[in-house]
């Protein structure tokens, strides 16, 4: 196995939810969609709705990457991944600490980090045990307008942690080869995924940039 690479993390597509996207009653089809479009990492994210209606989406997606053979990541909530017993969780630098949420899950959840577009803030998440290092925004976004802009080099240089680096903001099948290029193992994707149209056909054609440009796609462990 690569050393990078553990824990049920591959190079592929990372399908990132959005509750002002996905309508509540399609959230099942849509991330059904894009398994069936080859994403080999879903992450639950929802912000506003109730904790009973978290905890049932949570549950059936839970449910459903588990019959996928797909980690299951909650956003910024490890309570709540422990819970619906998800794979892990994804946390912003205003989240809970990493620590906290490792003495939560345990030493075999899986464990990402925003780091923004700084080599330092990777440092200190290596460190501290990340599993996986996040990087961006790399284009404008509408799901993070406001978040400060990285630099493709970034993932490169983050090579020397020897984790897998995700690449999230305004990514597309238009302009994501060139990050996976640049170095991302993973690309994390929301609207350019579940936005309008066909969700398991754009899955499809990220799954083909992996193909065409990463070199250990598909990864055998």
């Amino acid at each position: 196995m690569n050393p990078a690479f553990s824990k049920g993390l591959r190079p592929g597509l990372y399908a990132i939810t959005d509750e002002q996207l996905i309508p509540a009653d399609q959230l099942v089809a849509a991330v059904t969609a894009a398994l069936r479009g080859g994403a080999v990492l879903v992450q639950y994210r929802d912000k506003r709705s109730p904790d009973s209606v978290r905890l049932d989406q949570a549950s059936r997606l839970q449910g459903l990457c588990g019959e996928a053979g797909v980690p299951l990541i909650i956003n910024d909530d490890p309570q709540l991944a422990k819970r619906v017993g998800a794979a892990g969780v994804h946390l912003g630098q205003s989240d809970q600490t990493l620590t906290d949420a490792r003495n939560l899950l345990g030493e075999d959840a899986l464990i990402g980090i925003t780091c923004h577009g700084d080599l330092e803030l990777a440092r200190l998440a290596h460190d501290q045990g990340a599993d996986y290092l996040a990087f961006g925004r790399f284009f404008q976004s509408a799901t993070k307008p406001g978040a400060p802009p990285a630099n493709r080099q970034v993932l490169a240089q983050a090579r020397q942690f020897g984790r897998p680096t995700t690449a999230i903001g305004g990514i597309t099948v238009h302009n994501g080869a060139d990050l996976i290029t640049s170095g991302a193992d993973l690309l994390a994707v929301v609207g350019g995924l579940f936005g309008p149209g066909d969700v398991e056909l754009r899955a499809r054609q990220f799954s083909r940039l992996f193909a065409d440009h990463h070199p250990l796609y598909p990864f055998h462990p």
